[in-house]
């Protein structure tokens, strides 16, 4: 009789434990959202800005940190203020080799040294390669000593990451690495990042394609259309969209490439972006303009922004604006020192 009861008690607590984990689950996979733990900009007090990005995405049951800004320090304080468990990633997206998306990784390889990186493959790249000896010439004629390896290279050989032990893997081309997760993989072909390889993460979900991007060196619009060749209907964009410097023109027409073309339904632009693009989207999108400024937390779903500011949200503060211009004279990868030099060759002939 005793036995039979402990049966029972057992199976009543292994029905509720049964019913408890999918709860559990559920409730896991139905967070969904998007925080900015690195920006110039932004309103909340408890963290610092600093030229750079980093995003925490919670999407599809996933635990995704997108990239990891512009200096170590800064990226472990903003990440306490806002309580991120970094040991709790399912997997780490580097979008591209500039320091201020990636300086950020040795704080998070102090607390999970063994986290999956995904980085874009580069040769010779920092998140380490490989290339096959056949890359270089050779010459028969010198001797052994004069000669790489002394003229027997290994058949592939292979180059150091600056994080030794990481566990990186690069990825060359387009590659879907979970269900409904995808990462873009395209190339620069711009003034001072030409040949720049950078990686965009794009998740299907029923409410259509969230794509986060860290620069869009190769172009806004070519990482959309990459995107929509997945899922024609782009839900949100969010991320820097590298027109920091661009002109009126090449902006009105990103600008009608997002909304017309793509009919993106809602936008939420940071770090590179660019004041007047910041202004011409709000301009553009209205209430489907989502501020994203540092410490921002985007719910995404059916009533993504719904408890958030809109398009009046993003208006710089001066102290803002003037972090944020001065952050961006910090180095060139723009390509402004160059667009400079070219026209003043340009004037000398």
């Amino acid at each position: 009789m005793k036995f039979r009861a402990t049966l029972l008690i057992a199976a009543g607590i292994s029905s509720l434990i049964s019913i408890a984990a999918p709860a559990r689950a559920a409730a896991a996979e139905s967070k969904s959202q998007i925080t900015i733990l690195y920006d110039a900009f932004g309103t909340d007090p408890s963290m610092t800005k600093d030229w750079g990005f980093s995003a925490l995405v919670e999407i599809a049951g996933k635990r995704i940190l997108f990239d990891t800004g512009n200096d170590a320090d800064i990226f472990a304080a903003n990440v306490t203020a806002k309580g991120v468990d970094l040991k709790t990633l399912d997997f780490v997206v580097l979008s591209h080799r500039h320091s201020d998306h990636m300086a950020g990784l040795n704080y998070v390889l102090s607390v999970n040294p063994t986290v999956k990186i995904y980085a874009p493959k580069e040769g010779f790249g920092i998140y380490g390669s490989s290339l096959p000896s056949s890359f270089y010439r050779k010459e028969e004629s010198l001797s052994p000593e004069m000669r790489y390896y002394g003229g027997v290279p290994p058949q592939i050989m292979k180059f150091g990451a600056a994080w030794h032990g990481a566990n990186f893997e690069l990825i060359d081309k387009t590659t879907e690495i979970a269900p409904g997760l995808t990462l873009i993989a395209l190339v620069s072909d711009a003034p001072g990042t030409k040949e720049l390889k950078e990686l965009s993460l794009a998740v299907n979900t029923s409410e259509g394609m969230v794509l986060v991007v860290g620069c869009s060196h190769p172009g806004i619009e070519r990482v959309v259309e990459a995107a929509a060749a997945i899922n024609p209907k782009i839900h949100l964009i969010s991320g820097g969209f590298h027109l920091v410097v661009a002109s009126d023109d090449v902006i009105a027409k990103a600008v009608a490439a997002l909304k017309d073309t793509f009919k993106v339904e809602s936008v939420a632009p940071g770090h590179c972006t660019g004041e007047p693009m910041f202004a011409a989207l709000i301009k553009a999108f209205g209430d489907r303009y989502l501020y994203a400024g540092l410490g921002t937390t985007l719910p995404l779903g059916p009533k993504m922004g719904s408890d958030m500011r809109r398009g009046e949200g993003p208006a710089l503060q001066q102290d803002d604006l003037t972090i944020y211009r001065r952050l961006a004279r910090r180095e060139d990868p723009f390509g402004i020192l160059q667009a400079r030099s070219l026209r003043t060759k340009a004037s000398q002939l």
